[in-house]
Parts: C-alpha cells; structure tokens; sequence
C-alpha cells in the first residue's frame, strides 16, 4: 500500500516544524531583519484584522538654568501609538505536486522543506510590498535617498553613494547592517569589487555575501524601472522587522484530506502572522477584506510614519547601476 500524506504529516509536530524551518531557510531571519518575539506572536494570535500598539514619544524641548527667581516650566509626554497588520494567507497543494518527494528516506522532512521554502518566498515577497506601500507613505520621504536625478556616476550605486544612503539615518547610521537588493544591482557590485564573503558557519563551506559590511539579500521582487534604469535598495537594522506567528481561537493551520474516488492526497497550510516595519502604522485605508493583498500592502494610503524618522531603521534608496 503507497503511502498517503495524511501517513507522515502530524499537524501538531508539522506545523511548528515549518515555522521554525522557514526561520532557517530565509535570508530575513538569518540577516536579523525580522525579528521573532513571544510579544508578538501573542499579538498576532489576535481576534481581530489589526492590532494597536501604544508608545511614548521621546521628551523634547531645551533645558532649563537653574535660579532662585523662577520656577521651571514643566513639559509633557506624548503618547502615540503604532499598529500592525495581521496577515492570513493560505496555500493547498495536491499529491501529485508532492509525489516525487514521498520517496525519500524522511517523507516529512521533505514535504516540510518544500513548504517552508514555499514561505520563505512568501514572506520575503509580503515584505518587499510592505515596504513598496510604507515608502509610498506621505511622510516617509526623510528615510528615502533617490540619487537617480543626478548624472554620471554620481547617479550610479556604489561605495560613496551607499554611505550618503545610510547618512539618511544621521549618528543613528551604525544600526544599519543588512541590505535588499535586484540581482542586476548585486551583479553590478562585483564589477566593482564591492561585494566580499564572508564564511557562515566555522567549517567555512557556505558564503555570506556582504557589502559596506551589511548582509546582502538578493531579490528580484525589488522595485526596479525599465524604462528610467532606476532601482530601489533597501538597508536595514537589526530588529526593523517585527514578526510574530498567530494560532487565534478555532484557527487550523495544517490539515490533510483525500479524495477517494479520485485517489487525490492534499495538504492544507495556512498562516497567520505579522511581518511589521517597526514605526510606520497601518491605516487600514484601502484594504477589501479581512486580511490585506500584496498589492494592498504595496499602497501608500494604508501606511504613516509614526516614529522619528531615525528610529524606523530602514532607507530606500533609490539607483542607477551603469
């Protein structure tokens, strides 16, 4: 007898499985861009399509000297507070699409890695259109440094233009220590001899691409214009990502069914988590259903800073590369 899906996958032992193994396999976690807390992973288990995050603004104003005429003037603390989308997406696959890897010597093992890689993807593509919308925000434009209206090479990515970038951040800069880039803008670097390697583990046997010392993340999902030659880099800081994993009340993240008559295996995944640029709220303005699209994440509308510009950790920059 052939050995079904609903014979190797557990859903109480996959699930988590899968997190944890997209965790591994993306560029975001490993780069520290997206960080995982127990905070938001509560927040993200939430009844609800958004979640509101109060915070205290930094105190401000001169200080005062000291006499023994006058009393000081006192000043005041503003509160503000953030808010993070929960994202719910889903995917179904049928046996056939799954086949060839229930031969291997751990079944799971490989229907797990073929879905956690399937995430990563998704993850990483839901965060390139987070950041599309968050940069298309009104208020935004101090954090974004678009040097594609100058010419020669003062218009072109390189070691010079990527630090005027990061100065974007001001003494805050030093945060920065990870970078999203098209693959044509990291081909371009090597040209130049700007992209070194790095050994990621102490046997030496894979390669950490870096550039100014940041981590590189390469995606073609970055917004690049064929017709201007402009393309969009994004640095990061530790942390700037938050992300947290939801298991709200009656939700059911893996499930297998069958099809007898047909003699059809399908597994179910879904997920409900957080992916949110710390500091820059979502509005909720323009968004159809219970849970935002990729496009709709992509708008400016649904997204407003919140944060001092420096404490967003994030630059856009915006490139030529020949």
């Amino acid at each position: 007898m052939s050995t079904k899906i609903a014979d190797v996958i557990v859903p109480e032992v996959f699930t988590p499985y899968v997190i944890q193994r997209t965790m591994e396999l993306s560029a975001l976690f490993q780069s520290g861009i997206a960080q995982r807390t127990a905070e938001f992973d509560r927040l993200a288990s939430a009844s609800a399509k958004t979640v509101q995050m109060p915070f205290w603004g930094d105190l401000t104003g001169d200080d005062e000297v000291l006499d023994d005429n006058n009393a000081l003037t006192p000043g005041k603390i503003q509160a503000s507070k953030d808010e993070a989308v929960i994202l719910r997406r889903g995917k179904a696959w049928g046996a056939n699409d799954l086949a060839a890897n229930l031969a291997g010597d751990d079944p799971m093992r490989a229907i797990g890695d073929l879905v956690a890689s399937y995430w990563a993807r998704r993850y990483q593509a839901a965060l390139i259109a987070t950041l599309e919308g968050v940069f298309d925000a009104a208020n935004m434009s101090t954090n974004v440094h678009d040097i594609t209206g100058e010419s020669g090479d003062d218009a072109i990515i390189s070691a010079k233009t990527a630090v005027d970038a990061a100065q974007k951040l001001g003494d805050a800069k030093g945060q920065l220590t990870a970078i999203i880039m098209h693959s044509a803008t990291e081909a371009a670097l090597k040209k130049q001899d700007l992209i070194e390697y790095l050994p990621a583990s102490t046997n030496g046997t894979m390669q950490i691409p870096t550039f100014l010392g940041k981590q590189v993340i390469v995606d073609d999902g970055v917004p690049y214009d064929s017709v201007t030659g402009a393309y969009t880099t994004y640095l990061f800081g530790p942390g700037a990502v938050a992300y947290g994993e939801g298991n709200p009340v009656g939700f059911v993240p893996t499930e297998t069914d069958r099809d007898s008559l047909a003699g059809e295996d399908y597994l179910i995944n879904r997920r409900t988590f957080i992916l949110h640029p710390r500091g820059v709220r979502f509005t909720s303005q323009s968004v159809a259903g219970v849970s935002p699209s990729n496009t709709e994440l992509a708008d400016g509308d649904n997204w407003t800073r919140v944060y001092e510009p420096k404490a967003i950790r994030i630059v856009k920059f915006i490139h030529k590369i020949a």
